[in-house]
């Protein structure tokens, strides 16, 4: 597909002396900003050289945009009190001695590089368009999640261990707005106060048995000192966003969801932790699905301890329905996402999820078992329990994302369709070498015959559609290109529907974004949302791009129906944004009714 390729490079050319990201510092580093004693250093990423002392950062150069770029300046803490020095200091020795970050994966100075580096929170700052024009129906605002850790990590961190940091561009009338803000999540605020971390991180602060008594005996000893209380939550909220029921929340699947919104003036608000009136007493998924048609949203959460499956839905008007556990899925399993049709939900049990062994020998609790077999769950969206699911067996398919499912021959099969994780034992620890290969499985309902082929055999993940196409039979997708993964070099276009006859390459569309340059996960904005008529790939493509080369982070505008999915505008951003997560787009009338 490279005869539709086309390079976002030469467009993102600028004068280095004009961008915003980075500060050098000698011999390696670059610095970007978190607490202002605290700065990580950034490096390229290949695995880290020995630590060096941070030079002093120079101040940064003078902004060409119209608004001054304003960044944060933080209140500083208060001295530690002698219980906290203490814990501090025992943290200390965890991280020098007893756990240190050995491995590439797990050390910040290399997990934290280039575009990954953290960012100061941003007031409403005006950007500037720099190619074509934002289209009316781009007014409202595309949100970004994605981690930001606002201290240096001082011991072992992990790429989805970030604080949460919503990057918001606010659109109207042709003009932009970009504003950065954490979400003020219960951990964030805890942490803000006291100016050290207080609650440890749950990809990467439990490696081993010896790592995961000592820092559980000091987490202890701080619920006990009252530095934090779990019962108000520990997550990050550095996932994704949804809106339920009229109300946006930031999302992550270890904790509630937090409530945020966008005013008039692109600032971004934390309302705060949402319980949807004390219905929803644990987590809930990141990866929630919205029935464009009925306003319903399906959900769930799931744990350690059974059920390790729970799932339920909220009605259009937001309130929550009643838990439907699960308890045949018998073994606690990596479920990040599921998918569901206009008759069904769709769970996809992995070879990923708790593993005692792994973390007897010394590595994460939670981790791959290649002796599992990958099993699809398929459970009426409307049970009132699980007498009614029906599992089946998929051997080697892992799926971490789901694109979307639909009902086939009269509700007799279900298609799914969504990325196979081909080497799923590098998922947690070595992204760079995961393939994802998008899938279409068909499962007979009457037969129990699952039959599935490739719709590409590129390197693709977060996967996308137009959002009024959920849970019914859609043609197009939109992928984001791994190379390698986490990094994402271009979006490509697949039409599904090929498949179905020589069993082709689907790719029908494609954008690389050019040397040294790299986006996001790509989000479908309708050009009509309204219009019921409308061609299903009749919008755009949406995503932040990020230039490695200059520094310099703009917001990116595709023709979806396009098949080099031209460039309809391109919005130079006041300073960069890290690679992140997921996004939303939300419209000015939804905004508004906030």
């Amino acid at each position: 597909m490279d005869t539709l390729s086309s390079s976002f490079l030469p467009k993102l050319s600028i004068n280095p002396k004009n961008t915003h990201s980075h500060t050098t510092t000698a011999p390696f580093l670059k610095v970007s900003s978190v607490k202002i004693d605290d700065r990580p250093q950034t490096t390229t990423r290949t695995p880290p050289p020995p630590q060096q002392p941070p030079k002093k950062p120079t101040p940064p150069p003078s902004t060409p945009y119209a608004t001054p770029l304003q960044l944060i300046t933080r209140k500083p803490a208060e001295p530690p009190s002698l219980p906290a020095t203490i814990f501090n200091a025992f943290d200390y020795l965890i991280n020098t001695f007893i756990d240190p970050p050995l491995k590439p994966s797990l050390d910040p100075r290399y997990v934290l590089s280039d575009n990954f580096a953290p960012v100061d929170e941003l007031p409403p700052t005006e950007c500037q368009v720099v190619e074509g024009s934002l289209p009316p129906s781009l007014d409202g605002a595309y949100i970004r999640n994605g981690p930001n850790p606002q201290f240096l990590p001082r011991g072992p961190y992990h790429l989805f261990d970030g604080d949460g940091m919503l990057h918001a561009i606010r659109i109207s009338r042709g003009k932009a707005t970009l504003c950065s803000r954490y979400v003020k999540t219960y951990k964030y605020k805890v942490e803000s106060e006291k100016g050290f971390p207080v609650i440890p991180n749950v990809f990467s602060g439990f490696n081993g048995l010896s790592a995961s008594a000592a820092r559980g005996a000091v987490t202890a000893a701080r619920v006990l000192a009252g530095q934090f209380n779990p019962i108000n939550g520990i997550g990050l909220a550095n996932t994704s966003l949804a809106l339920i029921g009229g109300r946006l929340y930031a999302l992550g699947e270890s904790d509630l969801p937090y409530s945020v919104k966008v005013d008039r003036n692109g600032e971004i608000h934390t309302l705060g932790r949402h319980d949807f009136d004390g219905q929803l007493m644990m987590s809930m998924t990141a990866h929630p699905k919205t029935d464009a048609q009925t306003g319903e949203t399906f959900a769930f959460r799931y744990g350690p301890v059974p059920p390790f499956l729970t799932f339920f839905r909220i009605n259009a008007n937001g309130e929550k329905q009643q838990d439907v556990p699960i308890f045949s899925m018998t073994s606690p399993s990596f479920l990040h996402d599921f998918a569901i049709t206009k008759k069904y939900a769709i769970f996809n049990e992995i070879q990923i999820g708790m593993n005692p062994l792994e973390l007897m020998a010394g590595g994460s609790p939670v981790a791959a078992n290649p002796g599992k077999v990958p099993r699809i769950g398929v459970i009426p969206r409307y049970a009132k329990d699980e007498s009614e699911i029906r599992w089946f067996e998929v051997p080697g398919f892992n799926v971490i994302h789901a694109i979307n499912a639909w009902d086939e021959d009269d509700g007799n099969s279900i298609v799914m369709v969504a990325p196979n994780i081909l080497s799923v034992e590098h998922t947690l620890e070595r992204m760079d070498l995961i393939h994802a290969s998008v899938e279409k499985v068909k499962i007979d309902l009457r037969t129990g015959v699952v039959s599935r082929h490739p719709v590409s055999t590129r390197n693709l993940d977060f996967g996308v559609i137009n959002p009024a196409f959920v849970g019914k039979k859609h043609k197009y997708m939109y992928a984001a290109v791994g190379d390698p993964m986490p990094k994402i070099s271009g979006v490509v276009k697949l039409d599904v529907s090929m498949s179905e006859g020589d069993r082709r390459d689907c790719i029908v569309g494609s954008r690389m974004f050019g040397a040294g340059c790299f986006g996001g996960e790509p989000f479908f904005v309708a050009r009509q949302p309204d219009d019921p008529n409308a061609e299903e790939d009749d919008g755009y493509v949406i995503t932040y791009v990020h230039n490695e080369n200059t520094g310099e982070s703009r917001f990116l505008v595709m023709d979806a129906k396009s098949p080099s999915l031209e460039i309809v505008a391109a919005v130079r951003l006041p300073r960069r944004v890290p690679y992140g997560f997921h996004g939303l787009f939300v419209r000015d009338i939804d905004l508004n009714k906030m």
